[in-house]
């Protein structure tokens, strides 16, 4: 299973980084053109696009990071640096967007003449560039926040060129300058529309909220009904990254040998691993005979002992499995 991870992030960090090329090079030029076309709108679109090739380097060092494997003061891996990326991308689109919205104020309280001949080629060729980056980060943004997070910069600036196409074109056949910032003003809100549910998603998983999806109470109750099982409780379900998720909890069973224990451990495990994904789990198993209480089970040290111990190698020949 793990190849098959590193493959993919071998792809998309490739796809990145001449995404990031690409995307330099044209900030360069379309600033250079904004200014001579005196049209404010290539120049923020130029910043717009200049957040974006910052949002697809960050993209690109996480998925660089996120390949490095667990060593011994990151046991987990480091899959949480592509979620808190993702999360300073966004913050960074919300904080350019205030900027345009500010900037397309000003403009319509004092429109400006622009060229439109050279706001129709520049937005023209981001249109074409804009796209061919989401064609290529298409397949991988399914399935990884972080990418998710480029691939949203991405279409919020195809949006936004095609817009400034459309605006070009309406200058140049009825003369009303004030189109400008008035499209620039609309993809500032489309931006923090956009933006918002990667900062939403990303701070779920750095706050180690309930991964989207899942139901804690039918993780409990399809615990319940392995054969063996009496119960459950200090269930703890958690996102390490925007892919992996995590599972820690006690599960209380008859007193038994560990040998016959160990068959309702790998029943517990099979059916969190083919009903909710979850493979790293952390399952400690209880007997009932320590000592019931209305509470639940009040478990002395010394039976703690014995029995967390033994489960430990059980559950941890499962997680490399």
């Amino acid at each position: 299973m793990h190849s098959h991870h590193h493959d993919h992030s071998g792809k998309s960090g490739r796809t990145l980084i001449w995404s990031f090329v690409a995307t330099t090079a044209f900030v360069i030029f379309e600033f250079v053109a904004g200014t001579r076309a005196h049209s404010l709108a290539l120049i923020s679109d130029a910043g717009h696009n200049l957040t974006d090739a910052l949002a697809l380097l960050l993209a690109w060092f996480a998925v660089y990071i996120q390949r490095k494997p667990a060593d011994e003061s990151r046991t987990f891996g480091y899959h949480r640096a592509g979620v808190l990326a993702a999360f300073v991308n966004a913050l960074s689109l919300v904080g350019f967007s205030g900027w345009v919205l500010y900037e397309s104020w000003l403009r319509l309280l004092a429109p400006q003449p622009v060229n439109e001949g050279a706001m129709i080629w520049v937005a023209g060729a981001a249109v074409v560039l804009n796209g061919g980056i989401m064609i290529g980060l298409h397949g991988e943004a399914r399935h990884d926040l972080n990418t998710k997070g480029a691939y949203v910069h991405m279409l919020g600036d195809l949006l936004g060129a095609l817009a400034i196409v459309a605006g070009a074109l309406m200058i140049r056949y009825t003369g009303w300058h004030r189109v400008d910032p008035i499209l620039s003003a609309a993809i500032g809100v489309l931006v923090v529309w956009s933006a918002w549910d990667v900062i939403r998603e990303s701070l779920n998983i750095l706050l180690e909220g309930l991964p989207r999806g899942l139901n804690l109470n039918e993780v409990s109750s399809s615990i319940r009904k392995v054969e063996g099982v009496i119960d459950v409780h200090d269930l703890h379900v958690w996102s390490i990254g925007s892919s992996s998720r995590a599972l820690s909890c006690h599960v209380l069973i008859d007193d038994m040998p560990h040998s016959q224990s160990e068959g309702i451990l790998h029943s517990v495990n099979r059916v969190l691993g083919d009903n909710f994904h979850l493979h790293h789990t952390t399952i400690q198993l209880e007997h009932v005979n320590c000592a019931i209480s209305d509470a639940g089970c009040v478990i002395p040290g010394n039976c703690h002992e014995l029995h967390g111990h033994g489960h430990d190698h059980a559950g941890h020949a499962h997680h490399h499995h």
